[in-house]
């Protein structure tokens, strides 16, 4: 019996460590890799949301959720979904969010609603980068972009579970990864953000949230 909970626990451990990562694990992946923003330092009730795989037939539900709670976000977008959907991203920017990834198709976005990009944003698919990744991004002048609180939801359809996941790893400064092309996203912003302007908390973009670090 005690075997078999040592093995449970060995096998649990590394599970629990990868969805709920401690602040510590943080703080090495920061000293290890400085280029790579992961969160800020700040003492400021402020958090940045980030939404990625857009955009997509769910996108202007999500951005009528951010307007409802006065919530800025940072959509790094997929090429391939913006054909038919260039008026969204036009949408999205008019409220003041970002656009991250494709410079091209962001720049000619920017254009249209005659506001200037931010600095360029990149996140990897799935989070994984290299040695040559960073290099390439660096001489690009791209910001390597991850974050502290993802509630894992390509792989966990449960709203309600990736809610509290969001909120239960929710501290100044950090980054919240989350994404559109997912029927759950929207309740689980329906419920995230009304909480966390409960709690005192802004919800900006990157660019944002690295001002107030300044």
């Amino acid at each position: 019996m005690l075997l078999l909970l040592s093995v449970l626990i060995l096998l649990l451990v590394p599970i629990w460590v990868l969805y709920k990562p401690p602040r510590l694990l943080f703080q090495y992946f920061g000293y290890r890799w400085p280029d790579v923003l992961w969160d800020v330092s700040t003492s400021k009730k402020v958090v940045a949301l980030t939404i990625d795989d857009g955009p997509s037939e769910f996108t202007k539900e999500i951005l009528d959720i951010l307007k409802s709670n006065d919530a800025t976000a940072t959509f790094f977008v997929i090429g391939s979904q913006v054909a038919g959907r260039e008026e969204v991203l036009h949408d999205l920017l008019k409220a003041g969010n970002e656009l991250g990834n494709h410079e091209t198709l962001i720049h000619k976005a920017y254009a249209t609603v005659e506001k200037a990009p931010p600095p360029k944003y990149f996140r990897p698919g799935s989070g994984f980068f290299s040695q040559r990744m960073r290099d390439l991004l660096h001489s690009l002048d791209y910001r390597l972009v991850l974050g502290t609180i993802y509630p894992h939801d390509p792989q966990i359809p449960f709203w309600r579970v990736n809610a509290s996941h969001i909120l239960s790893m929710l501290r100044p400064g950090g980054i919240i990864i989350c994404h559109d092309r997912r029927s759950w996203t929207a309740p689980m912003l329906r419920k995230v953000l009304p909480e966390i302007r409960r709690r005192g908390y802004r919800v900006v973009t990157v660019s944002q949230l690295l001002k107030e670090a300044q």
